[in-house]
């Protein structure tokens, strides 16, 4: 029979990039949120058979900036995130918390 163990991932972010709310770990969520992003979009695209020269295209920008995005080393503003997420037959829905 095989244990697990399981680990407090807080704990060992706090270690590697330091407390929440210090610089260093704002840096590296900033950087978590950029390489999620960028997975999102590039799944989705992938999901609706679109080359990045399409989607580029369809929202009025390179295929050069759409791989930077994939790549994430840039992160999209707003008003563009959503035009992408149009672009591919996607939506965004916002809703609040349970109990708020």
């Amino acid at each position: 029979m095989t244990t697990s163990k399981i680990t407090d991932y807080s704990a060992i972010l706090d270690e590697k990039f330091g407390k929440r709310g210090t610089a260093s770990r704002e840096e590296f969520e900033e950087e978590a949120r950029a390489f999620y992003a960028s997975q999102v979009l590039l799944q989705a695209r992938k999901e609706a058979k679109i080359t990045q020269s399409e989607l580029a295209k369809r929202v009025g920008t390179t295929k050069s900036y759409i791989s930077k995005i994939e790549n994430g080393v840039i992160e999209p503003r707003v008003g563009l995130f959503f035009r992408l997420i149009t672009a591919m037959g996607m939506r965004i829905d916002i809703t609040r918390p349970l109990g708020v």
